[in-house]
């Protein structure tokens, strides 16, 4: 799902050969997943402010790009407390006569960043940016919109041993360092929040209505501005449809369930192929693939250069592959080294999950220079909204007894979900650890009133399951949905019948009654 923007790091640590820890296995997953109450709907208090714009922080930028900065209150229920300023991009539409307004994009994550993604790849909307001005942002907290930090990493201390009580206080000790490193933004970061400064970007631009495309965890921003702005929602699509509604641990099952269901799918596209590492049978593909992760983590694979990858880290790297069925030719290249010739390089050449636009959704981070964003910034930003909007908090009350028996009473089912992404997926359930309790107002969405809107729902997606759509879209009361029967994460660009259906929507304001079907891309 949205929250599975995971980079694994696949060098520099050293090989872990025991049994996973509470706090090293809730750090893999914080990015499997991620700081107070949001405040609740209503009309933004904020004045209407002026973009100040200029050049663009990412280099280089297609012609006609220009960025800016536009500052919002740090709370809107309380606009004394001071400004944040958000980040924007905008490419202004190329048919100026037949232009309709502004159309705001949102990549996904949580955590990536608006604008190096539509600088890295704005052809992917060429037929909206005829007649929108594209315009993209990095919300609070993320790129070059006063980007959180933890200090350079949310990796626990490793001293904290076997020991359940010092692994929790570990997981405490991120969050302070989290919460020193990030400075006054981190209190005020969640998709509630974000949602009120689209508005105050949507007053900015002149635009009567947001006209709005949201891609995976954009999907839950943009239902949240509906829900909080209903009479000021325009056209909306919601692409890769993120869940409003189910509990931390119930998100972590159906996630590992979807993961599943497209490893599957996967390995027996592979057993069609020639030289296909596991064979023809799908079912022994399954066991063996479920025997490598733990195989790896006992013995993990080592390159010629001190490199290596781990069981957990091949489920990321799996994970990420999985995001795109363009790149299951190189995740079965990658298998085939790690069975055939115990080679780790295909493995780390994958990478982490992306969002749609794979070029850039992850590329605003950088280490020096003017403008800097801290390379941890994405996966800070990540576990910060994530909690932030999540109300069902890990009890950091409870004795670590008790922790360790909720796992515990919890793992069986998650390993009937999937052997191999099932354990990742459980330790989410700590994922928000030590962190303030977050918002309830997104659980309680329901029926609020907006235009109808488009939702996409891939059957094949293993980050945000087609089930979420379906829910969200009940959630909604008003939307139509798209059933795109493909593989991957979200349908607009790699399906042409989905692309159609979304433009027509966003260009003429056309939607069709009921759920309407697309074919699997061969």
């Amino acid at each position: 799902m949205h929250r599975s923007r995971s980079r694994s790091r696949l060098r520099g640590r050293s090989p872990s050969r025991g049994p996973a820890r509470i706090a090293a296995a809730c750090v893999l997953v914080a990015a499997c997943l991620g700081a107070a109450p949001g405040p609740g709907p209503g009309p933004s208090s904020a004045p209407s402010a002026a973009i100040r714009w200029g050049d663009c922080p990412e280099r280089p930028v297609p012609a006609g790009m220009r960025c800016g900065t536009l500052e919002v209150p740090l709370d809107h229920a309380a606009p004394g407390k001071g400004t944040v300023e958000i980040a924007l991009a905008r490419i202004p539409a190329t048919d100026r006569k037949k232009r309709i307004g502004s159309l705001l994009l949102n990549y996904g994550g949580p955590g990536a960043p608006g604008i190096a993604s539509l600088a890295a790849d704005p052809d992917a909307f060429a037929d909206l940016g005829e007649r929108y001005d594209l315009v993209a942002f990095d919300p609070r907290g993320v790129g070059h919109s006063e980007p959180v930090s933890c200090g350079g990493s949310q990796q626990a201390d490793d001293e904290a041993g076997d020991h359940a009580a010092a692994q929790l206080a570990a997981l405490r000790a991120v969050v302070r360092r989290c919460e020193l490193a990030s400075g006054p933004v981190l209190p005020y970061i969640g998709t509630v929040h974000v949602s009120r400064d689209m508005d105050v970007i949507r007053r900015a631009l002149g635009d009567k209505k947001l006209h709005y495309l949201g891609f995976s965890y954009g999907t839950r921003l943009g239902a949240v501005y509906a829900a909080q702005f209903p009479g000021s929602t325009g056209r909306m699509v919601l692409d890769g449809v993120d869940t409003l509604t189910e509990p931390l641990a119930e998100q972590a099952l159906v996630s590992a369930r979807g993961q599943q269901r497209a490893l599957d799918h996967f390995l027996s596209w592979c057993a069609h192929q020639q030289g296909c590492v596991y064979g023809t049978n799908t079912r022994t593909a399954k066991e063996k693939v479920g025997a490598l992760v733990p195989r790896l983590d006992e013995e993990p694979l080592v390159g010629h250069d001190g490199s290596y990858v781990t069981g957990q880290d091949a489920v990321g790297a799996i994970g990420a592959a999985l995001y795109s069925q363009l790149m299951w030719p190189a995740l079965a290249d990658a298998l085939a080294m790690a069975e055939r010739d115990g080679d780790p390089v295909g493995l780390l050449q994958l990478g982490g999950p992306m969002g749609p636009s794979e070029g850039g959704a992850g590329s605003g981070a950088q280490d020096d220079g003017p403008g800097a964003v801290s390379a941890d910034n994405a996966d800070a930003a990540l576990a910060a909204v994530n909690c932030a909007d999540d109300p069902d908090r890990s009890n950091d009350k409870a004795a670590p007894a008790a922790i360790e028996k909720e796992l515990a009473d919890l793992k069986g089912e998650f390993l009937k979900a999937s052997k191999v992404f099932g354990p990742r997926q459980l330790m989410t359930v700590l994922s928000c650890y030590g962190r303030p309790a977050g918002t309830d107002f997104i659980r309680k969405i329901d029926r609020p009133g907006a235009p109808r809107m488009l939702l996409v729902g891939t059957r094949g997606d293993p980050a945000t399951p087609y089930e979420w759509t379906e829910e969200t879209a009940k959630r909604l009361g008003s939307a139509v949905i798209v059933d795109y029967k493909g593989e991957g994460h979200t349908g607009y660009v790699s399906s042409p019948c989905v692309r159609e259906y979304v433009d027509h929507f966003l260009l003429d304001g056309r939607l069709p009654p009921g759920t309407r079907s697309c074919p699997a891309v061969e």
